[in-house]
């Protein structure tokens, strides 16, 4: 692949996911800023752009089999992989967070008054993507599968209650949106999920369970953002 600063930074990291950290590192979103050209996330940031792709270039030199995987499967396949490994992963770990931080605020609140605010902006996070997963799973997903199943046997478009495909991909890109906002708050009231001094046992593994949830929905929306809706989208045009 032949990076330039037009290059978007999504198609970059959809390629080969070992990007995505470096993509961070200089505090460029990768999911849902996935559209935007390297030129324009550098000048966000104020990083010279010929740094960048050098930077880049020398990472994605070794392939990344984890990114080959997710290119070749189809949308039936890749909208379950994210349902069993990122669905699957909110869900399982909302309860252990959700405990942790009470516990937290009890005993480290009176010192960190931050940790209130971080289990207001989690719990809010919690409600909102368990939602956003159930109608991801029970809506649009299936919809997705549909129009694939229609391609291959060569029938018509299923019918649906929200006319095109993009009409409900523009509120789950919205609703993803919210999502990292506030997991950039709250990774900022954390210091980065960074042990304040006097913090215990608990409070180390909670910043710890909350970073890998941050790094995950990272994951979680760039494979939806940039990979599963762009090729749905792109698939219902050409039955027009």
């Amino acid at each position: 692949m032949s990076i330039s600063p037009n290059s978007s930074v999504g198609e970059v990291v959809k390629l080969n996911f070992k990007t995505a950290p470096l993509f961070l590192s200089h505090n460029i979103d990768y999911c849902c800023g996935g559209k935007k050209a390297i030129s324009e996330a550098c000048l966000e940031v104020g990083l010279n752009p010929d740094l960048l792709i050098s930077q880049l270039e020398s990472l994605i030199s070794e392939s990344d089999p984890d990114s080959e995987y997710i290119n070749k499967l189809n949308l039936t396949d890749l909208s379950n992989y994210i349902i069993k490994r990122h669905h699957s992963y909110v869900t399982e770990s909302i309860p252990f967070l959700n405990t942790n931080l009470e516990k937290l605020c009890r005993v480290h609140g009176e010192n960190h008054p931050e940790l209130f605010r971080i289990k207001e902006l989690f719990n809010g996070s919690a409600e909102a993507l368990t939602a956003h997963m159930q109608k991801e799973e029970n809506v649009l997903f299936p919809h997705i599968r549909g129009l694939e199943t229609a391609q291959k046997t060569n029938t018509p478009v299923p019918a649906s209650h929200f006319g095109s495909v993009s009409n409900p991909i523009g509120m789950m890109l919205a609703e993803h949106q919210n999502e990292g906002e506030r997991f950039v708050e709250i990774a900022k009231l954390s210091n980065n999920y960074t042990l304040p001094d006097g913090g215990c046992t608990t409070y180390d593994v909670t910043l710890k369970q909350l970073r890998d949830f941050d790094n995950d929905l990272h994951r979680h929306i760039h494979l939806e953002n940039n990979i599963l809706f762009p090729k749905a989208i792109a698939l219902e045009k050409s039955y027009l």
